[in-house]
């Protein structure tokens, strides 16, 4: 496998398949939630807001869980509750994603999120957030623009600027007629076609073949405008310059799998180099990965948050 024909298709991936499913043997179907009990969740009532909801669970040290592009929040849910045991756990669901209603047209996605994410942690005690893919990209512009608000962050499977995946020497402005066209495929594609090409990417994403049915329904229930104001921004936003002045403690947790997924090597190189500019950011490999970690090795990951936290 090349240098480049990995990125591009991991890039593929990503913009024609909903990332958003995992849990080896506990992923939910969008018509099959995972029972919670009600006394143990409840909605955070008082946070109202059209970018995002919260569902909250648990009692102890605060963290705030952030799915990635066109993503329920059930993708976390395994995770929540076993972490509901010992931590009030704060569960988001991004607009437009998965059912979600959305009311901004074309209008930006991200950074209208990053504002809402911080207002909520506002509110909390320095919550830690793990977030996934798009959901990590969240979590990093939050800790950069409001330091105060987090306490540490996890960012799984995610770089700090996406369309480094094209090469090292990709920008922000040389990523725009890409990022357009990302854009103008999901908003042109017919249904049928939609669903055909996220079936046949959604195997490159995670081997659950549940998971990745989740991933396709969820990804079809997702306003089509959302998602593509969200990869115009993705692909468009880079938060690299930001990581020097960080202190914030910082996990990268990301995958490598020589089985059809990304080799260790290209894997280390990138997110050494992506990440170079926060030395103090801990890196850690997952190896027989794909992109979902929480679907291909849920223990490992689950071993990796425990110490996360308490570290």
């Amino acid at each position: 496998m090349s240098k480049i024909t990995a990125p591009a298709r991991t890039l593929r991936a990503f913009m024609l398949a909903a990332a958003v499913g995992w849990a080896v043997g506990a992923i939910c179907s969008p018509t099959q939630a995972a029972p919670v009990e009600a006394a143990a969740t409840q909605a955070a009532s008082a946070f109202a807001s059209d970018r995002l909801s919260i569902e909250v669970m648990g009692q102890g040290p605060d963290v705030i869980l952030i799915p990635g592009f066109a993503s329920s929040r059930d993708v976390w849910r395994p995770q929540a509750q076993r972490l509901s045991a010992t931590h009030r756990v704060h569960l988001v669901q991004l607009s437009g994603f998965a059912g979600e209603a959305w009311s901004h047209g074309d209008g930006a996605f991200v950074q209208p999120a990053v504002d809402e994410v911080a207002r909520y942690a506002r509110t909390l005690n320095r919550p830690a957030i793990i977030g996934h893919s798009m959901g990590a990209l969240v979590g990093l512009l939050a800790v950069q623009q409001h330091p105060e608000v987090v306490g540490k962050l996890m960012s799984v499977d995610s770089l700090p600027f996406f369309s480094a995946l094209y090469g090292p020497t990709a920008t922000a402005e040389s990523a725009k007629p890409f990022a357009e066209q990302a854009a103008a495929g999901i908003l042109n594609a017919d249904a049928a076609g939609y669903r055909a090409q996220q079936q046949a990417t959604a195997a490159g994403m995670m081997r659950s073949e549940a998971g990745r049915a989740a991933m396709v329904e969820w990804s079809m229930a997702s306003d089509r405008h959302a998602m593509a104001s969200a990869i115009r921004d993705v692909m468009t936003t880079d938060a690299r310059p930001g990581l020097a002045a960080m202190t914030t403690p910082v996990w990268a947790v990301y995958a490598a799998d020589a089985n059809g997924g990304v080799p260790s090597a290209m894997a280390d190189a990138m997110w050494s180099r992506e990440y170079a500019a926060l030395p103090s950011a801990k890196l850690v490999r997952v190896d027989d990965s794909r992109h979902f970690i929480m679907s291909d090795q849920p223990e490992r990951l689950n071993t990796l948050v425990d110490q996360f936290l308490a570290d």
